[in-house]
């Protein structure tokens, strides 16, 4: 479903990604895990041209994504959860989540409003349909802002570290709202420090550092059995003993 090749990534004089090879397979839970500056969000970003690559090519879906085809594309394959939910606090949740179906995908108010009645359903949060995003509290917005990415029924939904903004403990309810999503048939690519949820959710772990992926395997590899020493040394001061 995403495939990034030989993909550089220059911010003026600094080099954010070194030559990026990376392939995820329809259906797959990729989780992408590093150090703060390793170059993840960006990765992700290029995946939706969120961030234009210096160099290297993107493929969603067998297609190469590019300038000229991108909003086409990335409306129809792929849809984001971001850090800080980006909800539009001057509409209610039920006019976020259908502003999206009905602009994008032409449907009715109806079957927008069915739409997103059956998300809030799957978030479970249908009683804040008619509540404005600043009322709720952190775990809320980014519960109703899953429930917006996946109005929007594309394949492929990106998650950049959709937990760093939350209090403790509201991050659990998002993260169980994710574990609901990975049983299903969706691809889905999640920059996260949360160590408990990759090894649950993941069929695949890629660890990044200075802008290079270093290692990748499956969760039981990965955690069990690290190669790479940077990786070790991250795995050691992240997860406790």
């Amino acid at each position: 479903m995403i495939k990034l090749e030989h993909v550089d990534k220059y911010f003026g004089d600094l080099h954010v990604l070194k030559d990026i090879n990376l392939e995820v397979k329809e259906g797959e839970k990729l989780v992408i895990i590093g150090p703060s500056g390793s170059g993840k969000s960006t990765t992700v970003r290029c995946m939706n041209f969120l961030e234009t690559p210096s160099s290297g090519h993107v493929y969603i879906d067998g297609e190469e994504l590019t300038h000229h085809n991108k909003t086409k594309l990335v409306r129809r394959t792929t849809s984001m959860v971001f850090q800080q939910f980006n909800l539009y606090p001057h509409m209610t949740v039920l006019r976020n989540l259908t502003l999206a179906p009905m602009k994008l995908h032409h449907k009715s108010k109806k079957e927008a409003e069915e739409l997103a009645y059956h998300y809030l359903d799957v978030v479970g949060l249908r009683d804040k349909a008619h509540v404005y995003p600043t009322t709720l509290s952190g775990g809320q917005q980014q519960r109703i802002a899953i429930a917006r990415a996946l109005c929007a029924q594309t394949r492929i939904i990106l998650f950049d570290e959709p937990t760093s903004a939350l209090d403790p403990e509201t991050i659990q309810e998002v993260l169980d709202v994710m574990i609901k999503l990975a049983k299903e048939n969706i691809t889905m690519v999640v920059v996260t420090h949360e160590m408990g949820f990759a090894r649950q959710v993941a069929d695949r772990i890629v660890f990044m550092a200075d802008g290079e992926i270093l290692e990748e395997g499956t969760p039981d590899a990965f955690f069990e059995n690290p190669s790479n020493e940077r990786l070790k040394q991250f795995l050691g001061k992240i997860i406790r003993k």
